[in-house]
Formats: structure tokens, C-alpha cells, sequence
């Protein structure tokens, strides 16, 4: 049986603005908006190179998180975190982040686990990581 991880989803007010976020700075390849006005329902899945998917959905009456995903970490998923192929495209991406305004929280830095990475916040205050494995 061979297992993978399908997707993750995610709730957002903002859902043009999240799709192109992670279509701008992450490559990622969205499908055609799906409406449902029954349940007053829209997402996108946004398709990445490795084949993992992330699906945007968006419905008024979900309410805000509480979790601090900024500044605290909480139980439950923290992160999404984006491989790239070197330290310098690491390096590369947290500057055109930067650049462009985005919080860095941390990083780049090698950490003691064999990673090279720095993390950030998408417009929903979302954490991710941007990591490559580093040899000593």
C-alpha cells in the first residue's frame, strides 16, 4: 500500500488574495475556482511541483481562529513548510519575501536537525517554512 499525503486545507476570508500568494511566490498551480451557492462554498486547489496540493476554501460563517500562530505555538498543526533544492534558493526566497514585505519570524539558519530554512507568515498568518537538508 503506498500512502501519501493527499492534501491540506485551509479556511481563509481572503481567498484571491491566499491563491495568489502561494501561485506568486511558491509556483503553484491553482484550478478553476469551485462554487457551491447552496452552502455559500469556494475553493481552489492549488497544485505544487512535488504533486502536494493545498486547497483554499471560503465560506462566511466560519469563524476567525483564536490560535497565535505568530508569536505562540499551539497543539495542532503549526506549519506548512516548502522544500527547495539549496541554501541559496533558501537565502533567495526569504529575501523576495522580505522584499515584498513579508514578515521573516526566524532564519535562515541551520538548525541542529540537518536543515537549512527560515519561516514567515502567507496574508492569513499562516506559519510556513522554506527548507533544504545541509550537509556538515
Amino acid at each position: 500500500m503506498n500512502i501519501s499525503l493527499e492534501h491540506v486545507a485551509i479556511w481563509t476570508n481572503q481567498l484571491e488574495v491566499l491563491k495568489e500568494f502561494y501561485v506568486r511566490y511558491f509556483s503553484g498551480v491553482p484550478n478553476v475556482k469551485y462554487i457551491n451557492p447552496q452552502k455559500g462554498f469556494e475553493s481552489y486547489f492549488i497544485t505544487f511541483q512535488s504533486g502536494a496540493r493545498l486547497e483554499l476554501m471560503h465560506r462566511s460563517d466560519i469563524p476567525p481562529n483564536l490560535n497565535d500562530t505568530k508569536d505562540k505555538q499551539h497543539l495542532g498543526i503549526i506549519h506548512l513548510a516548502f522544500g527547495v533544492d539549496s541554501i541559496k534558493e533558501v537565502d533567495e526566497k526569504a529575501e523576495e519575501l522580505r522584499s515584498a514585505g513579508f514578515r521573516i519570524l526566524s532564519g535562515p539558519r541551520k538548525t541542529g536537525d540537518g536543515y537549512y530554512e527560515f519561516e514567515t507568515l502567507d496574508p492569513d498568518g499562516n506559519r510556513l517554512e522554506v527548507t533544504t537538508r545541509w550537509v556538515n
